[in-house]
């Protein structure tokens, strides 16, 4: 076995690892409201999510991996350990979500990894961290908590008084159901253009450093895509082993959904994550933006009372601070202890 591949063996295994979590955690927001209103079995999930986030990650996901290979951390830095030290320290903060059963962002838990080795070497991208990512994490739920209300309060809630839209005239119909499934399908295919790039990223840069080749955008591109047929099949498994436990928490444990509301929850939340993902390349929470547009369309229904006193909610806010911090120290300990044994030069 040739050297190379010795050196790479650890930290793909590492984001294999990391791709089970993440596609555990993204379960959530890609099919918890088509789950919550009854619409799809338990066992389609896994596959279908599986096969959407692929062909995200193939067609829209070459800026955010861009921002995560090569913009918040020097890209020369990026050899197998480093690598392995960030995707562990993310793949461990969001097994602990996993096993909480809470839907954790892997987008703020990989950029706060990437932020660790960046301030023990001095080189994290400031402007890049404080003026465009770390902004978008708080707009865009909010955003969509306020476009999900709006639409449950405003438009939704009154049709639905007049009774077009009663659960028991529309459930069982075929187009409504199947326009569910189109839209648990389309937020699948957000994550791929947003998430799987959170392991590809670091992937592409490492093995471009290895293999002494600058890290320019036609070849970072070839090598992410190539690290993504390695990456993406993950996310399925992951769905399979993980998302039980947290499609009962979103999808059944804050509120009940009828599918009217599963549709514009699924489609409020893919398009906000696709348009930062196109068009900034930004790393956002997509289950932040799934969780927001939930309580948005719950608050509506339930008000705002109910819905923070009866549900899970508050539990969720505690996991999505601590585990990015979670990843930030690790990388961080793990940086400084194999930099001092020699393993991680600096630039």
């Amino acid at each position: 076995m040739s050297p190379l591949l010795n050196y790479l063996l650890i930290p793909l295994f590492v984001a294999v690892f990391l791709a089970l979590n993440m596609g555990g955690s993204g379960t959530s927001p890609s099919f918890s409201a088509a789950y919550g209103a009854n619409i799809i079995r338990r066992s389609l999930i896994p596959g279908l999510f599986g096969i959407m986030v692929f062909a995200g990650a193939i067609l829209a996901g070459k800026a955010t991996a861009t921002t995560i290979g090569k913009d918040i951390i020097d890209p020369l830095l990026m050899n197998h350990y480093l690598v392995s030290i960030i995707l562990f320290s993310v793949a461990i903060s969001l097994l602990l979500a996993n096993l909480l059963g809470i839907p954790q962002s892997t987008s703020q838990s990989t950029v706060l990894s990437l932020s660790g080795a960046a301030v023990y070497f001095k080189v994290l991208n400031t402007q890049k961290l404080f003026i465009e990512i770390i902004p978008a994490w708080f707009i865009t739920p909010i955003i969509s908590f306020i476009i999900c209300y709006l639409i449950g309060k405003y438009i939704y809630k009154p049709i639905r008084r007049r009774g077009y839209f009663t659960y028991g005239n529309i459930s069982g119909h075929p187009v409504i159901k199947a326009f569910i499934i189109v839209m648990a399908l389309y937020v699948s295919f957000s994550i791929g253009a947003n998430n799987v790039a959170n392991a590809s990223g670091p992937i592409a840069s490492m093995v471009l450093n290895e293999l002494k080749i600058k890290p320019t955008g036609d070849s970072f591109i070839l090598v992410m895509l190539l690290s993504t047929f390695i990456v993406a099949p993950g996310f399925g498994i992951g769905s399979s082993i993980f998302g039980k436990k947290i499609l009962e928490n979103t999808g059944k444990g804050i509120v009940l959904f009828g599918p009217v509301e599963a549709i514009i929850i699924s489609f409020v939340t893919a398009t906000i994550l696709l348009i930062v993902s196109v068009t900034r390349g930004i790393p956002a929470s997509l289950v932040q933006l799934n969780t927001a547009g939930i309580i948005g369309i719950g608050v509506a229904k339930l008000g705002y009372r109910n819905i923070f006193r009866k549900t899970k909610v508050n539990k969720f806010f505690l996991v999505w601070l601590i585990a990015p911090l979670i990843a930030f120290l690790m990388s961080f300990l793990l940086t400084f202890v194999f930099h001092h044994k020699g393993l991680i030069p600096a630039v």
